[in-house]
C-alpha cells in the first residue's frame, strides 16, 4: 500500500447503537496500520443523523475503543489540529463548501418533490433501466426557480456528475471503474440544511490530512461520489486519500453477517467475558492474515505484521467457537495478578464476593483451579460460589445423585476419614480418600468422589475437588458432608 505520504487513517463510526464486530474489525485494521508504518490514527464521530445518534451512543464508542486499546492520535478528548472531531460541531464547513459547488456550477439546487422522485423510480423499474435522480432539475432556468419558490418548495444541493466513468485503484481489489449512468446526480445538502455523509466525509478527509481510507466493502460505490466531491473541492489527484475496501464478514450460513448468526455488540462481547486482546486477536484474522497458520498473536505483534496487502478480497467468515478458543487462549496466558483483575468484576457483579480484602485473598487462591477451565470469565462465578455463599444448598438436579444408600455410605466413610486428618491440605485429603474409597472399597474414581463433589461444593461441576476442598478448610467439609447425609 502506498506510504510515500506520511499515513494518516481515520475511524470515522456512526454511532445509532453500540459498536459491533464490523465497526471493530474496520477500527483495528486502522489502528493497526497506523502503528505499522508510524502514522497517526484518527477518530472521528459522524452525527449529523442526530435522530438517531446520541451523546450515549457516542460515549460508548469512546469507551469501546479505549476498553479494546484502540487508543487513537487525534479526536475526541485527545484533541489535534484539525478539530472538532465531531461532525455536529462542523456544520458551518460544509455549508461553506456546499455554497462554494453551488457557485462554482458543480452543485445545483433541485426541487423535486419526494412523490415526483418515487414516480421517476417506479417508471425506471418498469422500464427496467438503473433507477436514478433524471436530472430534471440540472438547468432551470430562472422563471422556472422563481416558480418552484412561489409554490413553496425547498430545495437540496445536489453534485452535478460528469459524463464518463470514474477508475481508481483500490489497494485490496485492484483498479475499480464506475460508470456514471449508474452514478447519477447525488444530494449533497438537504432541504433542512443538513449534509449527508457522501459531502461531509469527503470534506472531513481532505481538511483533517486522511491519506488512506480502510473501510468496509459496503462502502466502495460510494467512492466516485466521494472523488467527485475532492475534485469540486480542486485537490489535485496525487492528494486524494488512497482506498482500501475490507472484505465482507460473514455468518456460518453463508449470510452476511447479522445479529442473527454472531453480529451483536462489542459491549455484548465484554459482558461475556471475552477479553480484548482475544477480541482484537481474532477479528484480525478476519479478512486479514500473517501470513502463517498462527491463530494466537498479541497486539504487538499486529502493529509489527499488520499490511494491506495481506488483507483478503474474498468474504471472511465469522467462527464464534475460534473466538472462544482463542479467548480461552488468552486467559490461560494471563499472570494471576492480571487474572485477579479481569475476574474480579464478574464476581463482584454476580454477588459472589463483595471485595473485601480476605475474599479477594481467597478468590487468588482459587483462581488458578479455574483458569485452565474456563474459556469465558463469566464462567467463573458459577466455579467459586461454593467458597463464598453464605446459606450452602446443593443444586436441586444433583440432590438425587447423593440421596441413594450408596452415595451416602460414600459421604459416611468420606467424614470419617477427613475427621481423623490432622494436616487439612489437598494432598492429604486426596492421599486419605484414595485409600478408603478406591483402594479399600474398590470404587471407581467418578462413583467415589461425585457424591462428594456434590456435597462439598453444592454441584457436579466444580473446580479439582481436593483442592477446592482444601480451600473451603475441614470446619465447611465437615458441615456440608453431614446437611447431605442429612438430605
Amino acid at each position: 500500500m502506498s506510504t510515500k505520504r506520511a499515513v494518516k487513517v481515520r475511524f470515522a463510526p456512526s454511532p445509532t447503537g453500540d459498536l459491533h464486530v464490523g465497526n471493530i474489525r474496520t477500527a483495528l485494521f486502522d489502528w493497526a496500520y497506523a502503528r505499522h508504518t508510524g502514522g497517526t490514527f484518527l477518530f472521528r464521530i459522524e452525527d449529523t443523523d442526530t435522530t438517531r445518534v446520541t451523546d450515549e451512543y457516542i460515549q460508548a464508542a469512546i469507551d469501546t475503543l479505549k476498553w479494546l486499546g484502540l487508543q487513537w492520535d487525534e479526536g475526541p478528548e485527545v484533541g489535534g489540529a484539525n478539530g472538532p472531531y465531531l461532525q455536529s460541531q462542523r456544520l458551518d464547513i460544509y455549508a461553506e463548501w456546499a455554497q462554494k459547488f453551488l457557485a462554482q456550477g458543480d452543485a445545483y439546487h433541485c426541487y423535486c418533490s419526494p412523490d415526483e422522485l418515487e414516480a421517476v423510480r417506479e417508471g425506471q423499474r418498469k422500464a427496467n433501466v438503473a433507477p436514478g435522480y433524471n436530472g430534471h432539475c440540472r438547468d432551470l432556468t430562472a422563471e422556472q426557480i422563481a416558480a418552484f419558490k412561489a409554490q413553496g418548495r425547498e430545495a437540496v444541493v445536489r453534485m452535478r456528475m460528469p459524463d464518463g466513468s470514474t477508475t481508481f485503484t483500490d489497494e485490496i481489489r485492484g483498479d475499480v471503474t464506475f460508470d456514471h449512468k449508474f452514478v447519477p446526480d447525488f444530494v449533497l445538502v438537504r432541504a433542512d440544511g443538513s449534509p449527508l455523509y457522501t459531502l461531509a466525509v469527503a470534506i472531513d478527509d481532505i481538511l483533517m490530512g486522511v491519506t488512506h481510507v480502510l473501510r468496509g466493502e459496503d462502502l466502495l460505490s460510494s467512492t466516485p461520489r466521494q472523488i467527485r466531491v475532492y475534485q469540486a473541492m480542486g485537490v489535485k489527484l496525487e492528494d486524494y486519500p488512497v482506498f482500501a475496501h475490507l472484505p465482507f464478514v460473514m455468518g456460518q450460513d453463508n449470510a452476511k453477517l447479522s445479529k442473527r448468526n454472531g453480529e451483536v455488540s462489542i459491549a455484548w462481547y465484554r459482558e461475556q467475558g471475552y477479553l480484548p486482546e482475544a477480541i482484537c486477536n481474532y477479528l484480525a484474522l478476519l479478512g486479514w492474515s500473517p501470513g502463517d497458520d498462527r491463530e494466537n498473536i498479541s497486539m504487538k505483534e499486529l502493529t509489527e505484521l499488520f499490511t494491506v496487502e495481506k488483507v483478503h478480497s474474498s468474504p471472511a467468515r465469522f467462527d464464534m467457537k475460534k473466538l472462544e478458543a482463542i479467548n480461552g487462549d488468552k486467559i490461560r496466558a494471563l499472570s494471576l495478578e492480571d487474572f485477579t483483575t479481569w475476574t474480579l468484576p464478574f464476581l463482584k457483579k454476580a454477588n459472589v464476593i463483595a471485595g473485601t480484602a480476605e475474599e479477594i485473598e481467597l478468590v487468588k487462591k482459587a483462581l488458578p483451579l479455574i483458569q485452565e477451565r474456563i474459556v469465558k470469565l463469566d464462567e467463573a462465578p458459577a466455579l467459586l460460589n461454593f467458597l463464598f455463599v453464605k446459606e450452602f444448598a446443593v443444586d436441586p438436579d444433583a440432590v438425587a445423585k447423593i440421596s441413594d444408600d450408596a452415595a451416602k455410605d460414600i459421604l459416611k466413610r468420606s467424614k470419617k476419614e477427613l475427621e481423623a486428618l490432622a494436616d487439612w491440605n489437598h494432598e492429604s485429603i486426596e492421599g486419605a480418600l484414595r485409600t478408603s474409597l478406591i483402594e479399600e472399597l474398590g470404587l471407581k474414581p467418578r462413583i467415589a468422589f461425585t457424591a462428594l463433589r456434590i456435597a462439598t461444593t453444592g454441584s457436579t461441576i466444580s473446580p479439582p475437588l481436593f483442592e477446592s476442598m482444601e480451600l473451603l478448610g475441614k470446619d465447611a467439609c465437615l458441615t456440608r458432608i453431614s446437611a447431605a447425609l442429612a438430605l
